[in-house]
């Protein structure tokens, strides 16, 4: 199937690595001229080296930390500069830390804020008038299932992430004028380093160890398995891609049927 991403410019955040760096390969698969931005600038180099040598596709990088929220803009600013106007932004951000309600104070509390949310807010601001201009305009929020099903020691993401989804919907509707689809994805359980630290943040707190605990979220998924990046990626892409063109405003999970919810 032809997504029609070929030609694309698309800006992926914290994709350096995990999720963000699956997206960002499976957008150079498809043609996209790619952006891809996180704190760690060898990494980024290094990721899109591979993926270069893999499509041939051009992928620009460029250092940005998006909690702080000025950076952000820049970086936004310094893609569309790179790639000469903008058809795709995903927002995506490493998850807060793993904890209970009571593990953190006000300062913990306002750096999530900020991580997570806020960063979004500052990416749509700066990536509006560059979309306004695309003709195949698509933003897409990686969040996580916690939005829809809270996911135990993980206080930060299940009260904040929730407000991206909200971020996405309200710009799906204020924005439907002007062609811009935004959309979210719920990853649940995916193969990633993120993944390796909640389980080690589970089994510290269990006294088991991450293999164990792995196992326990795998039995309690339908399909018996965690995902892979790859199945990740392949939805995110598609939903960004005109392929996609009247889906607008979901938040769709990704997560072998775990979400016991039925909307």
């Amino acid at each position: 199937m032809d997504l029609g991403l070929q030609g694309a410019r698309v800006l992926v955040t914290a994709a350096s690595q995990g999720l963000g760096a699956a997206t960002a390969r499976q957008f150079s698969r498809e043609g996209a001229a790619v952006v891809i931005s996180s704190r760690d600038l060898s990494a980024l180099q290094a990721t899109a080296s591979q993926i270069v040598e893999e499509t041939g596709n051009p992928v620009y990088t460029f250092a940005a930390d998006v909690a702080d929220l000025d950076a952000a803009k820049r970086m936004v600013n310094n893609a569309i500069e790179a790639l000469g106007g903008l058809d795709v932004l995903v927002i995506n951000a490493g998850g807060p830390p793993a904890g209970a309600f009571e593990a953190f104070d006000l300062a913990i509390w306002t750096q999530a804020l900020n991580l997570t949310l806020l960063s979004a807010v500052a990416l749509v601001q700066a990536a509006l008038p560059a979309l306004k201009q695309s003709t195949i305009p698509a933003v897409l929020a990686i969040v996580s299932t916690s939005v829809k099903q809270p996911i135990d020691n993980l206080a930060l993401s299940n009260v904040i992430r929730p407000s991206v989804v909200g971020l996405m919907k309200t710009l799906s509707i204020e924005m439907g004028g002007h062609g811009i689809r935004f959309n979210s994805i719920l990853p649940g359980t995916i193969q990633t380093g993120r993944i390796d630290q909640l389980m080690a943040a589970r089994a510290a707190q269990n006294n088991t160890t991450p293999e164990e605990e792995l196992t326990k979220v795998s039995r309690a998924i339908p399909l018996g398995r965690v995902g892979q990046p790859q199945e990740f990626a392949n939805a995110a892409v598609f939903l960004c891609s005109p392929a996609a063109s009247y889906i607008n405003g979901a938040a769709l999970p990704v997560d072998g049927g775990a979400l016991r919810a039925t909307f």
